[in-house]
């Protein structure tokens, strides 16, 4: 029984906030821990990518308010957004603050815990399944694969003022890493792709972009570096979107489960037809 294995979980107390994630999309992807919460919560407050299906885990009395953060649409600014989490629990509520993905993977998790330290607010940090990594498995590829790349980096495509981040640098993740994963990247994979094939990627190297991941409505285009500008454009996708550069997206070809579910025929693994063999 599902209540047995809450059972020994702790409670969501009154006067605490939760931060939890929601993971990529998929209700069936959320921990223990968040659908406890989620069922003992008073309050609510979600972001724009959480999965309406998550949602309806909540009580049924709990009040859902709305906190979404989208690139270019008026949203609540995040400062109010982490002292409304303590208003919330300085008033006795049962708070549970879900966010898509993790929180502390590019979500502003850290931000607002550090709010809650600040007004002595007691919190927990609920993991969750970062989309970077379940959302590009649910498209049938893995950030990691022994044939090809022992390291992979996780970067944001833009910071705060909505533009790519002058911190990167460019360069050396573009020779130093195999496996680049990118959240908010498609609006300016222009610029990108320029800076990565400059930094001496190939302008054939896979590409693949992974829309309303782990979703009824998940979209996945698979191009190259040279390509994905005027391919992104054709193809009419819009974000939320998930980008990876590298050879791991032409596993896809052969680990894409869930297009196999639909009728896709999958290939052998095209790295041992290639003569590479793991050990």
């Amino acid at each position: 029984m599902i209540e047995n294995a809450f059972a020994h979980l702790p409670a969501l107390e009154p006067g605490t906030v939760w931060l939890v994630g929601a993971g990529p999309g998929d209700p069936g992807l959320l921990t223990l821990l968040a659908a406890k919460g989620l069922a003992e919560a008073d309050v609510v407050v979600h972001d724009a990518l959480v999965n309406e299906e998550c949602l309806k885990l909540a009580r049924p009395d709990a009040v859902l308010e709305y906190a979404g953060k989208r690139g270019g649409k008026p949203s609540a600014k995040q400062r109010d957004i982490s002292l409304r989490l303590v208003e919330l629990a300085r008033s006795g509520k049962r708070v549970l603050r879900l966010k898509g993905g993790d929180p502390f993977v590019f979500g502003r998790g850290g931000e607002e815990a550090l709010t809650l330290v600040e007004h002595n607010v007691p919190f927990r940090i609920v993991p969750g399944i970062t989309a970077g990594i379940g959302g590009l498995a649910y498209a049938g590829i893995p950030v990691t694969h022994r044939d090809i790349n022992h390291a992979v980096t996780f970067l944001t495509g833009h910071d705060s003022s909505g533009i790519v981040p002058d911190a990167i640098n460019w360069d050396a993740i573009g020779r130093g890493s195999p496996v680049i994963v990118m959240y908010m990247a498609m609006k300016h994979i222009a610029q990108i792709s320029s800076s990565l094939m400059a930094a001496g990627r190939k302008a054939d190297e896979p590409v693949a972009f992974v829309c309303n991941a782990a979703t009824s409505g998940q979209q996945v285009l698979e191009t190259t570096l040279g390509e994905a500008t005027a391919a992104v454009e054709a193809s009419g996708l819009e974000p939320p979107a998930i980008v990876v550069v590298g050879e791991v997206v032409r596993l896809r070809s052969s680990l894409d489960w869930l297009g196999a579910l639909g009728g896709r025929r999958l290939k052998p693994d095209p790295f041992r037809q290639s003569g590479k063999e793991t050990a």
